[in-house]
């Protein structure tokens, strides 16, 4: 597999880290998620292929383990808000010392510094405010990744500020324009069974066909240009109407393979299985065994002795971390060690 024999370390978060260890471990990387030993409670459901080591990061003996994890690792995956992971002593300043090879890899809502650095967010908050990693094969020396979802969602928006900044998009007022609601040819709309159509036939070419499939003729109907504006609300009117004619599965049949542009919009029991993306030919990722039920979970410390013995750790040693309770997992306290 492509990332097979690449070692990293996930600190358990919430879903934007568990996702990119996801990623990673499907395309063949060791992925150990280091969970709270006081943890009762396993609210993800992206451990597939993952492993899990349950630690103390309270317990001086714990965080010493995990950086002894770290100095084995080539990546490092923590979720918190700044300056968390500097105040139990994880920061990129003491794993870089270990481990100078190591990349680290920061997941925040709104960056380490500025107004709202230490803030909680959502998604439609970064979406609100918003207006990478050099492989080390060629230096031999790591780096911080800092990926705040503020920056992602501004970086993904590149297309559309530089349009916008051409004079290209958006000269109008919110929800008037050609992609944010206004145009009756890039919209959704309802269907006779209360489910949706998604219409995006911005080209001259697609709109035709569009038109064909709701049984329109620009001639015959007197339909105004597709680009004047001053319309659209008609347009849009005269769409909803003959969309709410026909169920889904039936505009579905009109619309299947054609250049309209015309989709359903699914919802999340008919939604096709997430699978690894992207696709690799030679190399490809190992797609999950199951996305149904408890198989989601991964236990909390399921793996916590097999991990430290591969990375160095003496019975003895493990012993003593159970003992100081800086590390949990199935069977270790029971463990004849």
């Amino acid at each position: 597999m492509a990332l097979a024999g690449l070692k990293v370390i996930e600190i358990a978060g919430l879903a934007p880290a568990p996702f990119a260890g996801k990623v990673l471990a499907d395309f063949g990387a060791d992925v150990v998620r280091v969970d709270r030993s006081t943890s009762t409670m396993n609210l993800d459901v992206l451990a597939q292929n993952k492993r899990s080591i349950a630690l103390n990061l309270k317990s001086p003996a714990g965080i010493e383990a995990l950086i002894r994890l770290c100095e084995k690792a080539d990546v490092v995956i923590e979720p918190f808000r700044p300056g968390v992971m500097e105040r139990l002593g994880l920061g990129p300043e003491v794993l870089l010392k270990r481990n100078p090879r190591l990349i680290y890899a920061r997941m925040t809502g709104f960056g380490q510094e500025g107004h709202y650095a230490k803030m909680a967010g959502h998604d439609i908050n970064y979406l609100a405010i918003s207006g990478v990693l050099n492989e080390r094969s060629k230096s031999g020396k790591g780096q911080v990744v800092d990926a705040a979802m503020i920056n992602g969602v501004n970086y993904l928006g590149s297309f559309v500020y530089n349009m916008n900044k051409a004079g290209a998009l958006f000269q109008t007022p919110a929800g008037t324009g050609q992609l944010d609601g206004g145009a009756h040819f890039y919209d959704t709309y309802k269907t006779k069974d209360g489910l949706f159509m998604a219409v995006g036939a911005i080209e001259v070419e697609f709109y035709k066909l569009l038109l064909k499939g709701l049984e329109l003729d620009e001639e015959r109907d007197k339909l105004p240009e597709q680009t004047d504006s001053s319309n659209w609300p008609k347009m849009k009117a005269l769409f909803t109407k003959i969309f709410l004619g026909k169920t889904q599965a039936e505009w579905i049949k009109i619309f299947d393979l054609t250049d309209a542009c015309v989709t359903p919009v699914l919802d999340y029991y008919s939604m096709p299985t997430p699978t690894p993306a992207p696709r690799l030919l030679r190399t490809p990722a190992k797609a999950s065994a199951s996305n149904e039920g408890s198989d989601v979970f991964l236990e909390v410390g399921g793996h916590s002795k097999d991990i430290l013995a591969e990375a160095g750790f003496s019975e003895v040693e493990i012993r003593d971390l159970v003992a100081k309770k800086a590390v949990a997992g199935a069977g270790l306290e029971k463990s004849s060690l």
